[in-house]
């Protein structure tokens, strides 16, 4: 068989991952797929081969820190696909992108097409470069590229009908909120509690709320509004990783691990290959002290024996540690779910866990997880529904939990 040229070869990869999305149900619309099939996006990324530029659901690394961390990339097909989709972008739409590389701004000019506005901003300059280049030689000079901090905004070219974050943001701008119109759709890869979801919000007055919600990982922001998570070691290579809230006093955990372990199983159990994105963000937003356990990989403790080394369901309440795992169930069909806790009230703890999971396996399981609202810093709380409030810096973030 004759090998193809690379411009045929590109466009022949490039339908198969469209293909391959619209089977997999990430491209729903006729629009989305007609854009992701114009945009040849490997011209982005010169140093990827075309099969890399092409994998639908693996992003280019663009940028590396000197440590290794990524800082840049342009990310998956299947994830643009997904924020797109969300967005819900019209003709003649006004956009706003934060985080560049090129590709995506092209799908959102496809999409808002000739009476369209489209600006995309990144403050890493190499990004904003890597962005102009693509976007002139691809046919799109017309999109604005800009340098700058996204929690700014870009006040000049405000109102937006859409605004589409690429990068991981720990808070929502007021800048956001405020540049946006009213029943405009605002998607950005939110964390909350240590979790991240690319949410879909519409704008409602002076609220956000939540109409879609998709498990995800993006490069954290940089500039004014980055957040660092803390990290507390509890000795033995065991870590925990917070987010939200108060710093930790790590004081009252000293020895923990030394205590006698409390074991509980909860009699919920998933099959394998069931989704359990509801059940973490459940015990992230409704368990106390929620946070994620990690386990270095040179430690030959047996002190925890998390299913997952490099990342457990934890909590901490004062003196006391728990974490969660599972073992299979006899047929080997399923797995169950169980909590391990320390400290001098662990079993009650270990109890307290174990409801909150039974809760969710009788209640969320299978529903569409909690509606999420997003209020300005000083809204009163009278003014805020929910199950729970969780407050950042420029926001308080409403959970309601409905039942499945």
């Amino acid at each position: 068989m004759t090998e193809l040229p690379d411009e045929n070869r590109a466009t022949e990869l490039r339908n198969k991952v469209v293909d391959q999305l619209a089977e997999d149900g990430t491209v729903a619309s006729p629009r989305v797929d007609a854009a992701m099939r114009r945009v040849p996006r490997h011209l982005a990324v010169p140093e990827a081969s075309l099969d890399e530029a092409y994998s639908t659901y693996d992003p280019v690394i663009t940028k590396r820190s000197e440590n290794g961390t990524h800082m840049s990339s342009v990310s998956a097909p299947q994830v643009q696909a997904m924020q797109l989709e969300q967005a819900d972008i019209r003709p003649g739409d006004n956009v706003v992108e934060y985080g560049t590389n090129g590709p995506n701004a092209a799908y959102i000019a496809e999409l808002v097409g000739d009476t369209g506005q489209v600006t995309t901003v990144d403050i890493d300059a190499d990004a904003v470069a890597r962005a102009t280049r693509f976007l002139a030689e691809t046919g799109y000079s017309h999109v604005r590229v800009l340098t700058g901090d996204a929690s700014g905004g870009v006040p000049e070219h405000a109102p937006y009908d859409a605004i589409v974050v690429t990068i991981g943001a720990w808070d929502i701008a007021p800048a956001w909120r405020d540049q946006l119109s009213e029943g405009g759709r605002l998607v950005v890869p939110l964390r909350i509690r240590t979790l991240t979801r690319a949410y879909g919000f519409v704008r409602q007055g002076d609220h956000l709320v939540s109409s879609s919600a998709h498990v995800c990982g993006f490069v954290p922001m940089q500039g004014e509004d980055a957040h660092d998570e803390q990290l507390l070691s509890l000795g033995d290579g065991v870590s925990l990783r917070f987010d939200d809230g108060p710093t930790v006093d790590p004081s009252p955990l000293d020895g923990v691990l030394r205590t006698a372990r409390a074991e509980t199983w909860t009699g919920v159990t998933v099959g394998r290959t069931e989704n359990i994105g509801t059940l973490q963000m459940y015990l992230a937003t409704m368990a106390p002290g929620f946070c994620i356990m990690s386990v270095d990989p040179d430690s030959n403790t047996t002190v925890v024996e998390p299913s997952n080394r490099g990342f457990s369901l934890a909590a901490v309440h004062g003196p006391n540690f728990a974490y969660v795992l599972v073992r299979r169930t006899p047929d080997e069909k399923n797995v169950e779910y169980g909590v391990h806790a320390f400290g001098p009230d662990g079993a009650s703890f270990a109890d307290e866990i174990a409801d909150c999971i039974r809760t969710w396996g009788k209640e969320h399981r299978g529903g569409p997880g909690p509606r999420i609202a997003i209020y300005p810093a000083d809204t009163p709380d009278d003014q805020i529904p929910g199950d729970r409030v969780i407050d950042k810096k420029h926001s308080r973030i409403s959970v309601t939990w409905s039942a499945a």
